[in-house]
């Protein structure tokens, strides 16, 4: 399964494991990097000395490459980019803003750089930055998304960059790799799913109700507030849409959610912490490891996509 992404990143599968605040930590991105694909860790918005033990943690259980996921609106990003070049990762993949500031050290440290991106012009300004790919992500996704589907989005970002498009969103099998490749994406960003995976050290709670969901169980909150987001429904849903669709203002919104999502993950409260996942959540129906999982989509992939010369 060589594409531009696999020789751009030097894995050996097309597959990148999503950049989870609170769950992407270095035993979850390792196993997905041994198994073939490209591990992240999410810096979210962690202190930076926390990012490089993670970096070097990952490193005692892997020689392959990884990667860093980093939210431009940690109040820690300018440490924890310089840190990525420093300790010299692979792989930079970008949200919620602009990476443009950290092109140059990055690009003088053989960092590449991968934003992601909701929209075609979004796409546009970061490969005129620099950007090496981008991951368009729909809003199927889990955590904070766009407003427009992986189905849409895609095409229109692979139609106006040159560089590789990543797709992510909806994807937790291999028809949804599969149907990434025919909309012309060269790799696919994948979340949920491994959330469920035997190695992701998130509480036993938060995987349950990521397999007992169904195909209507997610719930976009905070959509009045320019910030949406994406979760399972339960408590907190409910009372944050109640009080949104009241008008309530966004500091008491704000309120609400305050840690919700370490809530869930690490206390394993999910009615009242923030159980984030993609629509795609009711297709996940066991636990695995990252290996099975990964041997289990190339291998779904491969057979549909077989003959089509859409990856060789």
């Amino acid at each position: 399964m060589q594409t531009a992404i696999t020789g751009l990143l030097g894995i050996e599968y097309p597959i990148i494991q999503g950049g989870m605040a609170w769950v992407a930590e270095y035993h979850l991105a390792a196993a997905v990097s041994e198994a073939g694909g490209l591990g992240l860790i999410g810096a979210a918005s962690a202190p930076a000395e926390w990012v490089r033990e993670q970096i070097r943690e990952t490193r005692k259980c892997t020689d392959k490459p990884f990667g860093v996921n980093i939210m431009l609106m940690s109040p820690y990003a300018d440490d924890v980019a310089r840190i990525v070049a420093e300790e010299g990762v692979k792989v930079v993949t970008t949200g919620a803003g602009s990476p443009e500031k950290y092109m140059e050290m990055w690009k003088k440290a053989g960092v590449k750089v991968i934003p992601v991106v909701a929209s075609v012009a979004m796409a546009r300004r970061m490969e005129r930055c620099g950007a090496d790919a981008v991951v368009a992500e729909g809003c199927e996704s889990g955590g904070h998304v766009g407003e427009t589907t992986t189905m849409a989005l895609v095409p229109q970002v692979v139609d106006a960059v040159k560089i590789p498009v990543i797709a992510a969103g909806g994807i937790a099998d291999g028809r949804g790799v599969a149907a990434a490749f025919m909309l012309g994406a060269k790799g696919v960003q994948i979340g949920t799913r491994f959330v469920a995976s035997e190695e992701a050290q998130v509480h036993e709670n938060y995987k349950e109700k990521i397999l007992k969901a169904r195909d209507i169980d997610t719930r976009v909150t905070g959509r009045s507030t320019g910030h949406p987001v994406r979760a399972l429904r339960n408590n907190m849903t409910r009372k944050y849409l109640e009080l949104e669709n009241s008008g309530a203002p966004f500091e008491e919104l704000e309120m609400l959610t305050l840690g919700g999502l370490r809530k869930a993950v690490v206390e394993g409260d999910v009615a009242d912490g923030s159980v984030m996942a993609g629509q795609i959540a009711g297709l996940v129906k066991e636990k695995r490891s990252c290996k099975a999982i990964i041997d289990q989509l190339v291998q779904e992939t491969d057979a549909l996509l077989k003959g089509t010369g859409i990856y060789e």
